[in-house]
Formats: structure tokens, sequence, C-alpha cells
């Protein structure tokens, strides 16, 4: 993924609401969301390059969504961060277990952002810091640098769920990440990747030559036991290609 912006309410009837967009080069082959045939009530997308996954839950309600951290200069990892989530999603350890053995060996991956939980906890980790943090009830937002740093598409997406939190049906949460408005220049942040690539990624959808938003995704983890998770995939001129509306257990 490459924007996350969450409510984590635990306690709440949804404690966690999740909108997602996946920005990747259009022609890395993809699968939709779905089942995975290997590991049963795991259900995510899959990197068809490198075989991981960029958000998945699990029948169960364990959760996993994944987003890089950009910096040209950060050596390459050898091993795929998309395998992370999977890693999770297999295993039975809580969040805090499966970071806190993560923490020691993140150099085998290019920088990440991870986050992980269900309907209890949910936690953060960036691999940079390194810190395991256990995340308090609010409203976040996670693209391409540590949680909640205000680049204008942060900003701009979490507002915008904020304003969807007393009905936060898919499709709104879907109609968010649709935003194609393009920030001032002046706002844009420095990554080390060019004026050009900033102004391009900088936008909520992502819309361009080879590159763009493939993916978004809305969750929504009920408190009864329900998972609602839709997944619309996309085209390289942004058109939509097809939709998948994941509905797991009860549905408050």
């Amino acid at each position: 993924m490459c924007l996350i912006v969450f409510a984590w309410r635990p306690g709440h009837p949804q404690p966690l609401v999740l909108a997602a967009n996946r920005d990747e080069f259009y022609e890395r082959a993809t699968l939709p969301l779905g089942e995975w045939e290997e590991s049963p009530g795991i259900y995510a997308g899959r990197d068809l390059l490198a075989g991981g996954t960029w958000l998945g839950v699990t029948a169960e309600g364990r959760f996993a969504a994944l987003t890089n951290i950009r910096d040209p200069r950060q050596p390459r990892g050898e091993r795929s961060r998309g395998e992370l989530p999977l890693q999770f999603l297999r295993g039975e350890q809580d969040a805090e277990a499966f970071l806190a053995e993560l923490a020691p060996r993140v150099e085998q991956y290019s920088g990440f952002n991870l986050l992980l939980g269900d309907r209890r906890a949910l936690y953060f980790f960036n691999s940079e810091q390194g810190e395991i943090r256990r995340l308090l009830p609010g409203l976040y937002g996670l693209s391409n640098a540590d949680l909640d740093t205000p680049w204008p598409k942060v900003l701009r997406s979490t507002a915008a769920l904020a304003n969807t939190l007393e009905d936060p049906q898919p499709a709104n949460l879907l109609a968010l990440l649709g935003d194609r408005q393009q920030p001032p220049r002046v706002l844009l942040p420095d990554t080390g990747v060019g004026v050009d690539w900033e102004m391009l990624l900088a936008t909520v959808f992502i819309v361009g030559p080879g590159y763009g938003t493939r993916a978004s995704s809305a969750l929504v983890l009920h408190g009864d036991g329900g998972v609602r998770l839709v997944e619309r995939s996309f085209g390289s001129g942004g058109e939509l290609l097809g939709e998948v509306d994941l509905r797991l257990g009860p549905q408050e």
C-alpha cells in the first residue's frame, strides 16, 4: 500500500474502519482480493512477482497492511516486504510478539511500515524507527513515511475519513480514495525522487505513465465478529476493472 487512513476505536461496534490505496507499476502482475488456496481463511490480493501481499484479513479478524518507505538512498533488502503481512496472518502470535521477533531482522527488508492487529489491539511498526507501538484510539494516516507524517495526501484523506465515520459504508470509504486533486507544489515533501515524481505521487488516487493506483480497499472490522472488505481494481488509465465484496461472519 501507499496510503492508509484508519480509525481505531476499540469497544466500538466497528472497532476498525480503514481505507487504503495500493500504488504500483501497471506492468507488475497482480491477483485481486480472494481466499488463498494454500492458506484457507486468509483473504488478500497477491503480488505475482514476489508472492506477497499488501493488505489482508482472516476470517477471525486478524489484519495486516504494509507500506514501503520512500527513500532512494536506502539499501535494497534481500527479502520481499510483502511476505510480512502473510507471516502474521498465517501465524498465531499476537501482533506485539510477532513484531518483537521481526525487529532484530529488519535489515533483511527494504524500509517498510507494518500495521497489525485484530479487534482488540492494533500495533504499528516503522522499520527505520524500530519502535513497536500499540496504538491508542484515534484517527491515523500513513503513506510512505512515518505514521501521521503531514504529507498533503495524508492530511486530505484523513480529514475525509473523519467525515465518513457516522456512516462508514465501503462506498463512502472508496469514494474518498478516488480523490485526484493535486496539492500546491510548495507543500510537497522532498523524498529524493525528484519534483516530477513528487507531483505524480502527491494525489490520493494516482494516474501516471506506467504507474498509478492499482487497487482501493475499504475495510470494516465489526465488533460482533464480522469482516467487510471491498476492493476495487483499476487499469492504467484509472479505469475500474472490477470489484470484490468480501463479507465474513455476522454483519452488524
